[in-house]
């Protein structure tokens, strides 16, 4: 093996690694790229598929107009021959020879034509439903993915506890700041009640006092 050769298969051997590994972390973005070129080929056949049609349309044409001359110089032939013209019959032989020729030829071409356009049609179709299974193993992976991301960050919330060091999920830590809170709202409340309470008595107190003394 050449030394063009041996580089040239360690690069395509580097390459598809790449590829295997890119697959392998975001193969959403994998089978995107895959889908916008098969969407690129299925335009591609579309376009054809439409070439071939006019391509046909343009073949009946002509097959049906040198039909038609073939006919009318055939019919031509014989006005001339019952009118003794023989120089103007063997002219109309002459020309309605040519016509045929070219209608059996036209034939053959129109024949594939349409034989090229059927094979063209059935593989659009076929690509057509290619691509629309790629977009629906694209939305299968996607959803996939969805609930891989959401069953990883719903464990990562109830599983240990990385900041602490102990047991426990994120749903307890909160559990356990909520009645913090609740404990400092109450025991505020208790300090507060008291205060108004303590303030309320003295009042009461210096009323009953000033009514002794008077």
């Amino acid at each position: 093996m050449s030394l063009f050769s041996r580089i040239k298969n360690t690069i395509a051997a580097d390459v598809h690694e790449m590829l295997d590994e890119k697959e392998q972390k975001n193969p959403i973005a994998l089978l995107n790229q895959y889908l916008r070129d098969c969407e690129k080929e299925v335009e591609k056949v579309r376009k054809l598929v439409e070439r071939q049609y006019l391509l046909k349309e343009e073949f009946t044409k002509e097959y049906n107009d040198a039909r038609l001359l073939a006919d009318k110089r055939k019919y031509q032939v014989e006005v001339a021959a019952r009118a003794g013209e023989t120089e103007l019959m063997n002219f109309a032989i002459q020309e309605q020879t040519h016509y045929e020729e070219r209608a059996s030829r036209l034939k053959l071409s129109l024949e594939q034509a349409t034989s090229h356009l059927y094979e063209l049609e059935q593989k659009y179709e076929e690509m057509k439903h290619k691509l629309k299974d790629m977009h629906i193993k694209r939305m299968e992976l996607m959803g996939r993915e969805n609930m891989t991301r959401a069953n990883h960050r719903m464990d990562q919330m109830l599983e240990h506890n990385g900041y602490t060091g102990k047991t426990g999920s994120k749903f307890d830590e909160m559990d356990r700041y909520l009645d913090r809170l609740e404990h400092q709202a109450n025991s505020q409340y208790h300090r507060n009640t008291i205060d108004s309470r303590i303030a309320q008595l003295e009042k009461q107190l210096k009323n009953q006092e000033s009514h002794s003394i008077s």
